[in-house]
Protein backbone atom coordinates (compact mmCIF):
# COMPACT_ATOMS: atom_id res chain seq x y z
CA UNK A 1 0.00 0.00 0.00
CA UNK A 2 2.74 2.47 0.99
CA UNK A 3 4.79 1.80 -2.15
CA UNK A 4 1.67 2.04 -4.31
CA UNK A 5 0.67 5.38 -2.77
CA UNK A 6 4.21 6.69 -3.27
CA UNK A 7 4.14 5.76 -6.97
CA UNK A 8 0.74 7.48 -7.34
CA UNK A 9 2.16 10.62 -5.70
CA UNK A 10 5.12 10.75 -8.09
CA UNK A 11 2.83 10.14 -11.08
CA UNK A 12 0.63 13.03 -9.94
CA UNK A 13 3.60 15.39 -9.65
CA UNK A 14 4.66 14.50 -13.20
CA UNK A 15 1.14 14.68 -14.65
CA UNK A 16 0.58 18.12 -13.17
CA UNK A 17 3.02 19.41 -15.79
CA UNK A 18 0.53 18.83 -18.61
CA UNK A 19 -1.81 21.51 -17.24
CA UNK A 20 0.75 24.30 -17.64
CA UNK A 21 1.94 23.29 -21.12
CA UNK A 22 -0.98 25.02 -22.90
CA UNK A 23 -0.45 28.11 -20.73
CA UNK A 24 3.24 28.32 -21.66
CA UNK A 25 2.37 27.95 -25.36
CA UNK A 26 -0.96 29.82 -25.69
CA UNK A 27 -0.51 30.44 -29.44
CA UNK A 28 -0.26 26.73 -30.23
CA UNK A 29 -3.47 24.85 -31.15
CA UNK A 30 -4.50 22.13 -28.71
CA UNK A 31 -4.39 19.44 -31.41
CA UNK A 32 -0.75 20.30 -32.21
CA UNK A 33 0.21 20.23 -28.51
CA UNK A 34 -1.39 16.81 -28.12
CA UNK A 35 0.22 15.13 -31.12
CA UNK A 36 3.60 16.76 -30.37
CA UNK A 37 3.57 15.58 -26.77
CA UNK A 38 2.87 11.99 -27.76
CA UNK A 39 5.25 12.12 -30.69
CA UNK A 40 7.92 12.94 -28.09
CA UNK A 41 6.58 10.08 -25.91
CA UNK A 42 6.88 7.62 -28.80
CA UNK A 43 10.39 8.76 -29.74
CA UNK A 44 11.51 8.41 -26.12
CA UNK A 45 10.02 4.90 -26.02
CA UNK A 46 12.03 3.74 -29.05
CA UNK A 47 15.48 3.45 -27.38
CA UNK A 48 13.86 2.17 -24.18
CA UNK A 49 12.20 -0.59 -26.20
CA UNK A 50 15.61 -1.91 -27.23
CA UNK A 51 16.50 -2.66 -23.61
CA UNK A 52 13.14 -4.35 -23.00
CA UNK A 53 12.91 -6.14 -26.35
CA UNK A 54 12.76 -9.55 -24.69
CA UNK A 55 9.75 -8.61 -22.56
CA UNK A 56 8.07 -6.81 -25.46
CA UNK A 57 8.25 -9.99 -27.56
CA UNK A 58 6.10 -11.71 -24.92
CA UNK A 59 3.21 -9.35 -25.67
CA UNK A 60 0.57 -10.96 -27.88
CA UNK A 61 -1.47 -9.35 -30.63
CA UNK A 62 -4.37 -8.75 -28.22
CA UNK A 63 -2.00 -6.95 -25.84
CA UNK A 64 -0.80 -4.59 -28.58
CA UNK A 65 -4.42 -3.88 -29.60
CA UNK A 66 -5.24 -3.06 -25.98
CA UNK A 67 -2.20 -0.76 -25.75
CA UNK A 68 -3.35 0.98 -28.94
CA UNK A 69 -6.84 1.59 -27.52
CA UNK A 70 -5.43 2.90 -24.26
CA UNK A 71 -3.07 5.25 -26.09
CA UNK A 72 -5.71 6.58 -28.48
CA UNK A 73 -8.26 7.38 -25.75
CA UNK A 74 -6.18 7.93 -22.62
CA UNK A 75 -3.35 9.78 -24.34
CA UNK A 76 -4.25 11.54 -27.58
CA UNK A 77 -7.98 12.19 -27.22
CA UNK A 78 -7.71 13.04 -23.52
CA UNK A 79 -4.96 15.59 -24.01
CA UNK A 80 -6.64 17.23 -27.01
CA UNK A 81 -9.73 17.83 -24.85
CA UNK A 82 -7.71 18.94 -21.84
CA UNK A 83 -5.39 21.32 -23.72
CA UNK A 84 -8.33 22.88 -25.56
CA UNK A 85 -10.23 23.26 -22.27
CA UNK A 86 -7.29 24.99 -20.56
CA UNK A 87 -6.77 27.38 -23.46
CA UNK A 88 -10.44 28.39 -23.35
CA UNK A 89 -11.23 28.34 -19.62
CA UNK A 90 -7.82 28.76 -18.00
CA UNK A 91 -6.16 26.16 -15.80
CA UNK A 92 -8.11 26.18 -12.48
CA UNK A 93 -11.56 25.05 -13.62
CA UNK A 94 -10.40 22.21 -15.96
CA UNK A 95 -8.00 21.18 -13.21
CA UNK A 96 -10.80 20.96 -10.68
CA UNK A 97 -13.17 19.17 -13.10
CA UNK A 98 -10.45 16.61 -13.74
CA UNK A 99 -10.05 16.66 -9.97
CA UNK A 100 -13.42 14.93 -9.72
CA UNK A 101 -11.81 11.82 -11.24
CA UNK A 102 -10.92 10.24 -7.87
CA UNK A 103 -14.57 9.87 -6.90
CA UNK A 104 -15.81 9.25 -10.46
CA UNK A 105 -13.34 6.38 -10.89
CA UNK A 106 -14.12 5.07 -7.43
CA UNK A 107 -17.83 4.90 -8.26
CA UNK A 108 -17.19 3.25 -11.63
CA UNK A 109 -14.70 0.75 -10.18
CA UNK A 110 -16.98 0.05 -7.24
CA UNK A 111 -19.69 -1.23 -9.54
CA UNK A 112 -17.43 -2.77 -12.16
CA UNK A 113 -14.65 -4.44 -10.16
CA UNK A 114 -16.46 -5.54 -6.99
CA UNK A 115 -15.58 -9.21 -7.48
CA UNK A 116 -11.86 -8.50 -8.01
CA UNK A 117 -11.14 -5.57 -5.66
CA UNK A 118 -13.99 -5.59 -3.16
CA UNK A 119 -16.93 -3.20 -2.82
CA UNK A 120 -17.43 0.18 -1.12
CA UNK A 121 -20.88 0.89 0.35
CA UNK A 122 -22.65 3.65 -1.58
CA UNK A 123 -23.67 5.46 1.60
CA UNK A 124 -19.95 5.72 2.44
CA UNK A 125 -19.14 7.18 -0.98
CA UNK A 126 -21.89 9.84 -0.82
CA UNK A 127 -20.10 12.27 1.59
CA UNK A 128 -16.79 12.45 -0.36
CA UNK A 129 -18.70 12.77 -3.63
CA UNK A 130 -20.66 15.72 -2.20
CA UNK A 131 -17.43 17.40 -1.00
CA UNK A 132 -15.87 17.01 -4.45
CA UNK A 133 -18.94 18.52 -6.13
CA UNK A 134 -18.92 21.47 -3.73
CA UNK A 135 -15.21 21.99 -4.40
CA UNK A 136 -15.77 22.16 -8.15
CA UNK A 137 -18.68 24.56 -7.59
CA UNK A 138 -16.48 26.86 -5.48
CA UNK A 139 -13.78 27.09 -8.15
CA UNK A 140 -16.47 27.59 -10.78
CA UNK A 141 -17.83 30.52 -8.76
CA UNK A 142 -14.35 32.06 -8.47
CA UNK A 143 -13.66 31.76 -12.19
CA UNK A 144 -17.07 33.15 -13.22
CA UNK A 145 -16.51 36.09 -10.86
CA UNK A 146 -13.23 36.80 -12.64
CA UNK A 147 -15.03 36.56 -15.99
CA UNK A 148 -17.69 39.05 -14.91
CA UNK A 149 -14.98 41.48 -13.81
CA UNK A 150 -13.20 41.15 -17.17
CA UNK A 151 -15.35 42.87 -19.81
CA UNK A 152 -13.14 41.49 -22.60
CA UNK A 153 -13.67 37.87 -21.55
CA UNK A 154 -15.79 35.54 -23.67
CA UNK A 155 -18.16 33.54 -21.48
CA UNK A 156 -18.99 31.18 -24.36
CA UNK A 157 -15.31 30.15 -24.56
CA UNK A 158 -15.40 29.41 -20.84
CA UNK A 159 -18.46 27.18 -21.19
CA UNK A 160 -16.92 25.34 -24.15
CA UNK A 161 -13.75 24.88 -22.10
CA UNK A 162 -15.76 23.36 -19.27
CA UNK A 163 -17.49 20.94 -21.68
CA UNK A 164 -14.14 19.90 -23.15
CA UNK A 165 -12.83 19.30 -19.62
CA UNK A 166 -15.81 17.01 -18.97
CA UNK A 167 -14.95 15.09 -22.16
CA UNK A 168 -11.42 14.70 -20.78
CA UNK A 169 -12.92 13.31 -17.56
CA UNK A 170 -14.82 10.68 -19.56
CA UNK A 171 -11.63 9.65 -21.40
CA UNK A 172 -9.63 9.34 -18.22
CA UNK A 173 -12.34 7.46 -16.37
CA UNK A 174 -12.21 4.79 -19.04
CA UNK A 175 -8.40 4.67 -19.26
CA UNK A 176 -7.37 3.71 -15.70
CA UNK A 177 -10.11 1.09 -15.45
CA UNK A 178 -9.00 -0.67 -18.63
CA UNK A 179 -5.31 -0.15 -17.88
CA UNK A 180 -5.70 -1.64 -14.40
CA UNK A 181 -7.60 -4.60 -15.90
CA UNK A 182 -4.58 -5.51 -18.01
CA UNK A 183 -2.04 -4.95 -15.24
CA UNK A 184 -3.99 -6.92 -12.65
CA UNK A 185 -4.52 -9.73 -15.18
CA UNK A 186 -0.76 -9.85 -15.87
CA UNK A 187 0.95 -9.49 -12.47
CA UNK A 188 4.09 -11.14 -13.84
CA UNK A 189 4.61 -8.42 -16.47
CA UNK A 190 6.73 -5.31 -15.99
CA UNK A 191 4.91 -2.01 -15.46
CA UNK A 192 7.84 -0.32 -17.21
CA UNK A 193 7.47 -2.49 -20.30
CA UNK A 194 3.72 -1.78 -20.46
CA UNK A 195 4.46 1.98 -20.34
CA UNK A 196 7.00 1.57 -23.14
CA UNK A 197 4.54 -0.49 -25.19
CA UNK A 198 1.97 2.29 -24.95
CA UNK A 199 4.62 4.75 -26.10
CA UNK A 200 5.47 2.59 -29.11
CA UNK A 201 1.87 2.30 -30.31
CA UNK A 202 1.39 6.03 -29.70
CA UNK A 203 4.26 6.93 -32.05
CA UNK A 204 2.56 6.12 -35.41
CA UNK A 205 -0.72 7.64 -34.20
CA UNK A 206 1.04 10.84 -33.13
CA UNK A 207 3.11 11.00 -36.34
CA UNK A 208 -0.02 10.63 -38.48
CA UNK A 209 -1.78 13.19 -36.30
CA UNK A 210 1.09 15.65 -36.73
CA UNK A 211 0.84 15.34 -40.51
CA UNK A 212 -2.93 15.83 -40.44
CA UNK A 213 -2.63 18.89 -38.17
CA UNK A 214 0.02 20.30 -40.53
CA UNK A 215 -2.32 19.85 -43.50
CA UNK A 216 -5.27 21.35 -41.61
CA UNK A 217 -3.34 24.25 -40.08
CA UNK A 218 -4.42 26.79 -42.77
CA UNK A 219 -8.01 26.27 -41.54
CA UNK A 220 -7.09 26.04 -37.82
CA UNK A 221 -4.75 29.06 -37.66
CA UNK A 222 -3.91 30.58 -41.03
CA UNK A 223 -0.90 32.59 -39.81
CA UNK A 224 0.68 29.73 -37.82
CA UNK A 225 4.15 28.68 -39.05
CA UNK A 226 4.62 24.93 -39.27
CA UNK A 227 6.26 22.64 -38.33
CA UNK A 228 7.41 24.14 -34.99
CA UNK A 229 5.43 27.36 -34.67
CA UNK A 230 6.52 30.82 -33.52
CA UNK A 231 8.58 29.58 -30.51
CA UNK A 232 10.36 26.50 -31.86
CA UNK A 233 12.97 26.08 -29.10
CA UNK A 234 10.46 26.44 -26.24
CA UNK A 235 8.03 24.17 -28.09
CA UNK A 236 10.57 21.37 -28.63
CA UNK A 237 12.02 21.53 -25.10
CA UNK A 238 8.62 21.63 -23.43
CA UNK A 239 7.22 18.75 -25.50
CA UNK A 240 10.36 16.69 -24.81
CA UNK A 241 10.08 17.36 -21.05
CA UNK A 242 6.36 16.52 -20.95
CA UNK A 243 6.92 13.46 -23.15
CA UNK A 244 9.61 12.13 -20.79
CA UNK A 245 8.28 13.08 -17.37
CA UNK A 246 4.50 13.31 -17.77
CA UNK A 247 4.05 10.61 -20.43
CA UNK A 248 6.64 7.85 -19.94
CA UNK A 249 7.66 8.28 -16.28
CA UNK A 250 4.11 9.27 -15.26
CA UNK A 251 2.66 6.19 -16.98
CA UNK A 252 5.37 3.98 -15.46
CA UNK A 253 4.65 5.22 -11.92
CA UNK A 254 0.90 4.92 -12.43
CA UNK A 255 1.30 1.36 -13.71
CA UNK A 256 3.31 0.50 -10.60
CA UNK A 257 0.56 1.95 -8.41
CA UNK A 258 -2.18 0.16 -10.39
CA UNK A 259 -0.48 -3.20 -9.86
CA UNK A 260 -0.37 -2.69 -6.08
CA UNK A 261 -3.67 -0.97 -5.24
CA UNK A 262 -7.37 -1.73 -5.78
CA UNK A 263 -8.65 0.42 -8.65
CA UNK A 264 -11.17 2.24 -6.42
CA UNK A 265 -8.30 3.28 -4.11
CA UNK A 266 -5.75 4.07 -6.84
CA UNK A 267 -8.29 6.22 -8.69
CA UNK A 268 -8.75 8.43 -5.64
CA UNK A 269 -5.02 9.19 -5.56
CA UNK A 270 -5.28 11.14 -8.83
CA UNK A 271 -5.86 14.03 -6.42
CA UNK A 272 -2.06 14.40 -6.39
CA UNK A 273 -2.23 15.41 -10.06
CA UNK A 274 -4.92 17.99 -9.31
CA UNK A 275 -2.99 19.56 -6.45
CA UNK A 276 0.25 19.64 -8.44
CA UNK A 277 -1.49 21.22 -11.43
CA UNK A 278 -3.11 23.92 -9.29
CA UNK A 279 0.20 24.68 -7.58
CA UNK A 280 2.04 24.95 -10.92
CA UNK A 281 -0.70 27.15 -12.41
CA UNK A 282 -0.66 29.67 -9.57
CA UNK A 283 3.14 29.75 -9.49
CA UNK A 284 3.01 30.54 -13.21
CA UNK A 285 0.46 33.29 -12.54
CA UNK A 286 2.56 34.60 -9.60
CA UNK A 287 -0.64 35.00 -7.61
CA UNK A 288 -2.35 33.34 -4.67
CA UNK A 289 -5.64 31.50 -5.22
CA UNK A 290 -8.84 33.47 -4.59
CA UNK A 291 -10.77 32.60 -1.40
CA UNK A 292 -13.38 30.63 -3.35
CA UNK A 293 -10.64 28.68 -5.11
CA UNK A 294 -8.91 27.93 -1.79
CA UNK A 295 -12.23 26.75 -0.38
CA UNK A 296 -12.68 24.51 -3.42
CA UNK A 297 -9.20 23.03 -2.98
CA UNK A 298 -9.85 22.35 0.70
CA UNK A 299 -13.16 20.65 -0.10
CA UNK A 300 -11.57 18.58 -2.86
CA UNK A 301 -8.74 17.38 -0.61
CA UNK A 302 -11.13 16.69 2.25
CA UNK A 303 -13.40 14.67 -0.01
CA UNK A 304 -10.62 12.51 -1.38
CA UNK A 305 -9.01 12.04 2.06
CA UNK A 306 -12.38 10.89 3.36
CA UNK A 307 -12.80 8.51 0.42
CA UNK A 308 -9.25 7.17 0.78
CA UNK A 309 -10.04 5.95 4.30
CA UNK A 310 -12.78 3.66 3.02
CA UNK A 311 -11.94 -0.03 2.87
CA UNK A 312 -13.44 -2.16 0.08
CA UNK A 313 -15.29 -5.18 1.44
CA UNK A 314 -14.51 -8.47 -0.29
CA UNK A 315 -17.49 -10.07 -1.97
CA UNK A 316 -18.50 -13.50 -0.73
CA UNK A 317 -19.04 -15.79 -3.70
Amino acid sequence: MVIGIFYALVAGLFWGMVFIGPLLLPDYPAALLSVARYLAFGLIALPLAWFDRGELRRLQRSDWIEALKLSAVGNLLYYVCLAAAIQRAGAPLPTMLVGSLPVVIAIAANRRNAQRDGRLHWRQLAPPLLLIALGVACVNQAEFAALRADHTADSSRYVIGALLALAAVVCWTWYPLRNADWLRAHPDRSARVWATAQGLVTLPLAALGYVLVWIAMPWIAADFTMPLGPQPLRFVLLMAAIGLFASWLGTLCWNQASQRLPTAIAGQLIVFETLAALAYAYVLRSTLPAPWTLAGIVLLVAGVMLAAQLKPQRQVV
